[in-house]
């Protein structure tokens, strides 16, 4: 009898012998011997609850155990009922886990949903039980108050383990006193309850115990009051709030009581959980909390522990927590409380790998079947590996091995995956490349020590104007008065700095960029903590400071957008536009100014990525152009949307009208660059004499004016992420002098009689890019028939050549050896002439030119219809392409569009040049 397999099935047989109806043999019998093996709890149970034994034979457990109704008049029973009914419900968890009819989702929903019954049940009855002997708690305006039982870890969190403790905190969401004869204070009558309703669930008797409860969760832990007011907690937290209780509040659920005024709290509490920019200091938490369960793992030598051991659950929970504190703030998907699902989040907004989330999730599930068959053994709160060989094999044959020597390989295999990946999460600080001596000494010894001289041998040019910029840094009082953490980590991060600095092709140029990088973060020390968890993001951001003066402009202005220099996001796929329409829709405008703050985050947030993947030429400059282009789409047709919203609210809608908003130049020819305004022109098409519906009605031009008014003051309102866009209306017809907003027959008319050339030149790259979409037909409608028309080419082309000289002479910037990319003699403006040129002379028997309005486009469709011959429109389009991309190159590194006319760029000159002679554009 000493081998394990013999004791195992030694007990399955005493524990059958327990059923002694049952036959040796049959579905019923074997299936009542695998549980047998498991689990001696279950056995237990349905030896003293034969009701359950028949309800499992029937349907396998498919049928839950009814709860039981406790008897106001009854309350001796309360405990027996309620445990009976645990044990019942428990049991049939156990057969169906064992069976392997429920897998482990199922098991610890299963689970999770019986404390919560038990709860509700619970406190029903002891609810019903305090208003008869003290009536109900009642507000200042005489409104009952109940109290909010909190679910915290995994039972908040919806996966509550097979004989886990349930951690409780209780709150109310007002003070007040309770109206009965026997009065009590809201703090001492819902402290009474909440201690009532512990003991039901918690005590020990002659049927066990329910559920064992603990409360140390709450404010202040065991010396806090039981209950507290929602207005004390929101105190607590703003005062006293600890790094671990935002991991414990992560997974804070109401379970019990008044639901929703729980769910209120928890929206209020949010902002404490998941700070609004990105927390990477969270990790120092989760540092100092693994140091706690390390030191208690070696002192209650807890190797073997599947839970706080190495590589246990809880590194793969506070994983996950970590990195969903550092971006939940920015990310509202991954605010997940379930483990499994904010895997997927985490995996889906770019920040673990498909195989990492899909390793650790089935990491998680084994180890959490595995913690629930030690429990379900003997119903013991254990996560501890069995020490005799018995139940070891009892275990193992239960999991579906044969014997223990083969489980533990697997087990071992599962906890090592973990330990690496939670260790890499808190190894990434410690990446940090080597710094030479002399820099870090030098950093220490600022602003009063030190000298140049180890900057100059550390490869730094202009050793002394560089020192003196860092002297001044050190000295000013952002950086004197940090904390002794900020301070530490300043010290870790600013050595990097300077090494990856110094061979850099401009190193002061880069230094002064940095350091008003740094005096910005130094009042967020997350953003610095970003930097000092993330040795590659020192790197880059030095490789882009460098390189870029408009993206370091960027970065200092909106720190928040140092995460692109992380967030794999950034180096994949640029979005389409779909994404940009779906990401600015998404945007909440039920309150227009934090509506507003969102979309300048989102834009500065999205043309950042652009600005990257074009810096490092990931893609062509003319797709970052278009993508610039569609961002805009999607912004101002969110605006729009928030206009029409505010303008309904104050004066009602127009029934049977339509507005559209037309970008025209660079928005519409999909060509847009950083930091572009917009050109835009409203139109709107209504009955006559309607009036709008609201309390103060408005007739349609002017409800309409106040639309467009409204939209130009949004897109350039000033928010703190910045604002939207400068706007430019002077494309409309007759210029400043007409109304903001043009009625569709008035712009028909000025289109057809009063327009110029150079307008009608405009018209060509003009698109409707936000609003209604009959009016963007009619719209479409009008520009053919504008551009389609019949033409006296002699007017056409004096027109177009007098026009672009004028404009020449006017703007041209250019001089010896510089060429103005724009302006210049066969610079892009000349380029645009040339094919809008085109587009007027042959739209009338080429009807297929009226689609497109991006250069590139308009070239190709100028070739096929062989208005430009194929060698012709290839060097176009190249022309066009370098043009472009050295703009966009100008424009990153804040300098002039002007440059030094090398070879590339002679050539794309006189590729538009002669272009522009072959088709009789000359003077």
């Amino acid at each position: 009898m000493d081998d394990p397999r013999s004791q195992s099935e030694a007990i399955a047989d005493r524990a059958l012998a327990r059923f002694p109806t049952l036959a040796g043999e049959g579905p019923l019998y074997e299936r009542l011997r695998q549980v047998a093996i498991a689990s001696d709890f279950a056995i237990d149970v349905l030896v003293q609850q034969p009701a359950v034994l028949a309800q499992l034979a029937l349907d396998d457990g498919a049928t839950a155990i009814a709860p039981p109704v406790l008897d106001p008049d009854g309350r001796d029973d309360w405990p027996r009922l309620l445990r009976q009914y645990r044990r019942a419900e428990s049991t049939r968890l156990v057969w169906r886990d064992v069976l392997g009819i429920d897998d482990v989702d199922a098991t610890l929903t299963g689970t999770t949903r019986l404390a919560e019954a038990c709860l509700h049940i619970a406190l029903d009855a002891l609810e019903q039980d305090f208003a008869r002997r003290h009536g109900v708690v009642r507000d200042g305006e005489g409104q009952p108050v109940r109290l909010v039982v909190f679910g915290m870890g995994k039972l908040g969190g919806g996966e509550l383990n097979f004989s886990s403790d349930i951690d409780l905190v209780y709150a109310y969401e007002h003070g007040g006193e309770s109206d009965g004869t026997r009065m009590l204070a809201a703090e001492d009558y819902f402290a009474r309850l909440g201690q009532q309703l512990a003991r039901l669930l918690d005590e020990t008797t002659v049927d066990g115990f329910c559920h064992r409860v603990d409360l140390r969760l709450r404010p202040f832990g065991n010396a806090g009051r039981v209950a507290m007011s929602f207005a004390a907690m929101e105190l607590y937290f703003q005062r006293e709030g600890r790094d671990w209780e935002r991991y414990a509040w992560q997974k804070a659920r109401p379970v019990a009581g008044d639901v929703e005024a729980g769910q209120r709290f928890l929206a209020a509490l949010r902002p404490f959980v998941y700070r609004r920019y990105l927390d990477f200091g969270a990790l120092d938490g989760l540092r100092q909390m693994k140091a706690m369960i390390a030191a208690e793992v070696v002192r209650q030598e807890l190797a073997d522990d599947v839970k706080r051991g190495p590589g246990g659950i809880r590194e793969i929970e506070f994983l996950a927590q970590a990195l969903q504190l550092i971006r939940g703030g920015r990310e509202p998907a991954l605010q997940q409380p379930q483990l499994l699902p904010a895997l997927a989040a985490l995996c889906e907004a770019g920040q673990i790998g498909a195989d990492t989330a899909e390793a650790l999730a089935g990491d998680y599930r084994f180890l959490r079947r595995l913690e629930n068959r030690l429990q379900m053994l003997r119903d013991a709160q254990t996560h501890v590996l069995p020490a005799t060989d018995v139940d070891r094999d009892r275990i193992a044959r239960g999991l579906g091995h044969a014997h223990w020597q083969t489980l533990e390989p697997e087990i071992r295999r599962h906890r090592d995956d973990v330990a690496q990946e939670f260790d890499a999460l808190l190894s990434q600080r410690g990446q940090q490349p080597a710094v030479a001596h002399d820099i870090a000494a030098y950093w220490r010894a600022l602003p009063d020590g030190s000298s140049a001289d180890a900057l100059a041998a550390a490869g730094f040019g202009d050793a002394g104007s560089v020192d003196a910029a860092l002297r001044d840094f050190a000295r000013s009082p952002s950086v004197r008065e940090l904390s002794d953490a900020t301070r530490a980590r300043l010290d870790r991060v600013m050595p990097v700095l300077l090494q990856a600095s110094a061979p850099a092709d401009r190193p002061l140029q880069a230094i002064r960029r940095l350091l008003a990088l740094l005096h910005n973060i130094l009042r967020r020390s997350s953003y610095l903590a970003l930097l000092d968890e993330h040795p590659p993001a020192l790197a880059r951001l030095v490789d882009l400071v460098t390189r870029s003066a408009l993206l370091a402009e960027r970065l200092a202005a909106h720190p928040l957008l140092l995460d692109e220099l992380l967030d794999a996001r950034a180096e994949g796929p640029l979005p389409t536009r779909e994404l940009f329409e779906a990401a600015c829709a998404g945007v909440d405008a039920d309150d227009t100014e934090t509506a507003l703050f969102a979309l300048n985050e989102i834009r500065q947030q999205l043309s950042f990525r652009i600005a990257l993947a074009t810096l490092d030429r990931r893609q062509p400059a003319q797709d970052s152009t278009r993508q610039l282009a569609w961002l805009a789409d999607a912004i101002v047709q969110a605006v729009l949307a928030l206009a029409r919203r505010e303008l309904h609210a104050a004066h009602g809608a127009i029934a049977g009208a339509g507005f559209a908003v037309l970008g025209y130049g660079s928005l519409g020819g999909e060509e847009l660059g950083f930091g572009s305004d917009l050109d835009l022109v409203f139109l709107y098409d209504a009955p006559l004499d309607v009036q709008s519906d609201g309390p103060r009605p408005l007739d349609a031009p002017r409800w309409f004016a106040r639309l467009a008014q409204k939209i130009v003051a949004l897109l350039g309102a000033v928010t703190g992420a910045g604002r939207l866009y400068d706007i430019d209306v002077r494309l409309r017809p007759d210029g400043g002098k007409g109304l903001l907003v043009s009625s569709l027959a008035s712009y028909g008319d000025y289109q057809r009689e009063r327009a110029w050339t150079w307008e009608h030149q405009a018209l060509v790259r003009a698109r409707c890019v936000a609003g209604d979409p009959e009016l963007a037909a009619a719209f479409d409608s009008i520009r053919s028939a504008t551009l389609g028309r019949e033409r006296a080419q002699d007017t056409l082309r004096a027109d177009v050549v007098s026009m672009r000289a004028r404009m020449r002479a006017e703007l041209d910037r250019g001089g010896e050896g510089l060429f103005d990319l724009k302006q210049g003699e066969g610079g892009l403006v000349d380029l645009e002439f040339l094919l809008q040129y085109l587009v007027l002379r042959e739209a009338v028997a080429r009807p297929e030119l009226l689609l497109p309005r991006a250069t590139p486009l308009l070239v190709e469709a100028l070739a096929r219809a062989g208005v430009l011959d194929a060698e012709a429109a290839q060097a176009l389009g190249e022309a066009h392409a370098l043009l472009v991309a050295t703009g966009l190159d100008c424009t990153l590194d804040r300098r002039a569009r002007i440059v030094p006319l090398d070879v590339p760029l002679q050539a794309a000159r006189a590729v538009i040049g002669h272009a522009w002679r072959s088709h009789g554009l000359v003077d």
